[in-house]
């Protein structure tokens, strides 16, 4: 029995969500004395993973899955668990992976539990520990039954190195046709993406307009930051769907989240509330966003934005 993971890639390149399933693989696989397997789509350097403790990367190269349909994905991902005789198959949290988990865990027959944020309390009974009620506290959830699927929060375990040497092998599974149709997909065009982001900056109506974002992507190069916007921002065309952060768009779990002239609305801050520390910069003092952040700045963001990322030149020119 072995341990399954779905190694996410963009472009070819693993994603650091893929390194941070393994690096949670590897050490889940320590306690219960088993191995490592990685599925990835076409990935250019398979062997790459191994640096995290993966053992064997099933490459799979079928031209049919250059786009992601969240059905075709479950069958390659199911059909890799059974060839590798896994007992636990982990996720991530991205987007893609929370539309392909509950269709794996039905092909699977396996007990599920999302936003695990902690190895196991325990092996038998397997306890996972994860965050419940949009992330406003924990719950201990038992998983029966002979497989386990679990999706990792992002940045919860980190990435640790533990170096194998993977056995990389070309996985040719079964897919029907009726389950390889896509209307389209929607993608940031951030240097940075969202979903592997340490740290976001984000921004609101406050920026009163598209054409003064040019001092959010800067904050974002000189942080090397991905860029987000609250839903009224990417609703007004301001900026991409994919930039949408929050509760009805795309959830993030940055070390460092910085919200600038975004009032704070509960949605957004449900999709943001796992950030492990949020700033906020905005004018008005009774923002509902003051009370859940770590940091807050009361000030326009047109003076503060601009002296904050000329503070941060000066900082990283003198520490380089």
């Amino acid at each position: 029995m072995s341990i399954l993971i779905y190694a996410e890639t963009q472009n070819g390149s693993f994603s650091k969500s893929a390194f941070e399933l393994a690096s949670y693989a590897r050490a889940l696989a320590n306690e219960m004395d088993t191995s490592v397997t990685a599925v990835a789509v076409k990935p250019t350097d398979p062997k790459a993973i191994e640096l995290y403790g993966v053992n064997k990367v099933l490459q799979v190269n079928n031209p049919s899955l250059t786009t992601f349909n969240a059905k075709s994905y479950a069958e390659v991902i199911s059909q890799a668990a059974q060839a590798s005789n896994s007992s636990v198959v982990l996720l991530s949290t991205s987007a893609d992976s929370k539309f392909l988990a509950p269709l794996l865990a039905i092909k699977l027959k396996a007990s599920y539990a999302s936003n695990v944020v902690a190895l196991p309390m325990s092996l038998d009974p397997f306890v996972v520990k994860r965050t419940v009620f949009t992330n406003k506290a924990y719950g201990m959830t038992e998983l029966s039954g002979d497989r386990r699927l679990i999706s990792l929060s992002k940045n919860a375990f980190g990435l640790v190195e533990q170096a194998v040497s993977a056995e990389v092998e070309v996985f040719e599974p079964s897919i029907s046709e009726s389950t390889q149709s896509v209307t389209g997909v929607d993608k940031a065009s951030d240097k940075v993406t969202i979903a592997d982001a340490e740290v976001v900056v984000s921004a609101g109506r406050g920026l009163k307009g598209p054409e003064n974002w040019g001092m959010i992507e800067t904050l974002a190069e000189v942080l090397g930051a991905a860029t987000a916007c609250s839903k009224p921002v990417s609703d007004m065309g301001w900026r991409s769907h994919g930039e949408h952060v929050g509760q009805t768009g795309k959830p993030v779990a940055a070390n460092l989240y910085i919200a600038i002239g975004i009032s704070g609305a509960i949605q957004h801050l449900a999709g943001i509330n796992s950030s492990k520390v949020k700033v906020v910069i905005n004018t008005d003092p009774e923002a509902p966003f003051f009370k859940a952040a770590d940091y807050g700045v009361v000030g326009d963001a047109f003076e503060v934005v601009p002296a904050l990322i000329e503070k941060l030149k000066v900082f990283k020119s003198q520490n380089s």
